[in-house]
């Protein structure tokens, strides 16, 4: 009798981002000309596709026409075609108008979009192919065989208590097994990274570092922006040693999307992204055209920033790695869309030589390297591969160095350039010497729930919901020694969260403890990324639970 907690499939992909819906598409599209039967099962965390879907976005839209050759074009759900494409040097009450564009951050002829919309389209047209889709269903665990090879993942148990404790509606996760699971986790994908650590496949490359974004959807009044108006600003509120930037893009429906996105290698060990986007909003330039409206959506996520030197090897033995989760986002231009798509597609065309050989081994599954390198995804990265790193080391010198790489084909004068992880570049309190963000903008931080708002408030306008009854997933990971946190850095994470999820409670004693509100996560992952001495680890909550994104 089989086990009704097993399922066997040719293909499990998880997650239904753009890469993992676009492995999908086209490998069915490849295996019906084949004439062929493949099952190919795809598992989203979230309560329905798109729910869990956060971008900016401004997207180039010809991998669409790639991807979907029957379709329509203006069948798909874009937003509004880029009419004005401008950025802004912000001072801390001006602004002046770059006069020209800096290399590779043209937008012309590119589509706002809904991210999650387009995901949702995108699911759509997948099922048409015979795909099932199964939103709902969180993923923990990463299967093996016998040799250590991945054999599949096993969907997280429920009915458990907040220790692991099975309750009396207990339900045992199902295993899924198949011959081929390809990551499509997103940003910080939680089980894709115990697959880098478990096969190294990060030796010999720069470990991955990114950014953190905080982003609103608006209703405003007709004549505040146009659709699609495009702004990029740089300056106020960060300083010459932080990188980033803020966007305003124009949408249909007198609806616009506002946010802020800062590098996670800030020095700063209180320094506050979603404080920061708040206090952006009340410059001139944003409170202009937010004035008068309403906001309709909060939401964060993270962004791989560190190009192509920090990009993990994408294949092992039965997997591979396609999206954000290896880290496909081109710089500066911050375009990670159309590279999702292109790595899916890739990821398929590499999948149906699999099957064709019946080999599912490194041996053929490098293929897919071999194809990444020959595609638009290593002509776009490869010239800017050293651009974020150079920024590391702050805005001046980072500017001068990016113009030396544009006249060495992005080498600059040193060749490869090195970074350290987010979490080391944090500094503890004693050895930072600049000013600390809430002293930096002492006045700036009460905020009037109209233009600005605190965390709690936003988190309301992202959906967020958790199941009660389930072990808490974001773990300390040596509780013991989490007091050198507090003492050493002041606990990061109480600032950098964007969702409020940690606090630090000081009883009548003066001991300090941290607590962790699980409930108002919004999947971002920056505890796992930033938290000095891998200190916090994410891990996958119930399925269904989480963010649930209209808007995004």
């Amino acid at each position: 009798m089989s086990n009704p907690n097993i399922v066997s499939t040719d293909v499990l992909i998880i997650g239904a981002g753009a890469s993992g819906l676009a492995t999908a598409i086209h490998l069915a599209s490849l295996i019906e000309k084949r004439g062929v039967q493949r099952r190919i099962l795809l598992v989203e965390k979230g309560s329905a596709v798109g729910s869990h879907i956060l971008s900016g976005a401004v997207i180039r839209t010809d991998i669409l026409k790639e991807l979907l050759p029957d379709v329509d074009f203006n069948e798909i759900p874009l937003n509004a075609k880029v009419t004005r494409d401008s950025i802004l040097l912000l001072s801390k009450s001006g602004s002046i108008k770059s006069p020209i564009h800096p290399p590779y951050m043209g937008n012309q002829g590119n589509y706002t979009v809904c991210l999650g919309q387009l995901c949702r389209f995108l699911a759509a047209k997948a099922e048409e192919k015979g795909v099932e889709i199964y939103p709902g269903f969180a993923v923990s665990e990463v299967l093996y065989d016998e040799r250590g090879k991945i054999r599949g993942a096993k969907t997280i148990n429920t009915g458990v208590d907040h220790h692991g404790k099975p309750l009396d509606n207990f339900q045992a996760g199902t295993e899924i097994e198949a011959k081929l699971t390809i990551f499509a986790e997103g940003t910080r994908g939680s089980l894709v990274k115990t697959v880098i650590d478990k096969f190294d496949l990060q030796k010999g490359r720069n470990p991955q570092i990114y950014s953190l974004g905080c982003k609103e959807v608006w209703s405003v009044p007709e004549g505040n922006i146009a659709p699609g108006e495009v702004y990029h600003t740089m300056g106020y509120p960060l300083n010459l040693h932080e990188f980033g930037g803020g966007f305003i893009y124009g949408l249909n429906d007198n609806k616009v999307a506002v946010g802020l996105v800062v590098g996670l290698d800030t020095a700063d060990p209180t320094f506050d992204v979603h404080a920061a986007f708040q206090i952006w909003k009340t410059h001139p330039v944003t409170s202009k055209i937010l004035k008068g409206g309403k906001m309709l959506e909060y939401g964060a996520k993270t962004l791989p920033e560190g190009g192509y030197y920090s990009l993990p090897k994408p294949y092992v033995d039965h997997a591979l790695i396609v999206g954000d989760s290896c880290g496909f986002l081109v710089m500066p231009s911050l375009k990670g869309v159309h590279l999702a798509i292109r790595s899916g597609m890739l990821a398929a065309e590499t999948a149906l030589s699999a099957f064709l050989k019946n080999d599912f081994s490194e041996m053929v599954l490098k293929e897919y390297e071999t194809a990444i390198n020959n595609s638009n995804i290593y002509r776009e990265m490869y010239p800017v591969r050293n651009f974020r790193q150079a920024f590391a080391k702050g805005m001046i010198p980072g500017a001068f160095m990016f113009g030396t790489q544009l006249i060495t084909g992005g080498a600059g004068f040193s060749g490869k350039v090195g970074v350290h992880a987010d979490a080391d570049a944090t500094q503890k309190l004693e050895d930072y010497s600049g000013k600390p963000f809430r002293k930096r903008f002492a006045g700036k931080l009460d905020f009037d729930k109209t233009l600005t708002f605190d965390k709690a408030t936003d988190i309301f306008y992202s959906g967020v919901h958790h199941d009660e009854e389930q072990t808490v997933h974001l773990r300390v990971n040596n509780p013991a020694a989490y007091h050198l946190n507090i003492e050493q850095y002041d606990a990061p994470c109480q600032y950098f969260c964007p969702a409020e999820v940690y606090e630090i409670h000081t009883d009548r004693n003066g001991h300090k403890e941290l607590r962790i509100h699980s409930e108002n996560c919004v999947h971002c992952k920056t505890c796992d990324i930033k938290e000095p001495g891998d200190g916090i680890t994410w891990m996958t909550p119930n399925g269904g639970n989480g963010p649930e994104y209209q808007f995004n």
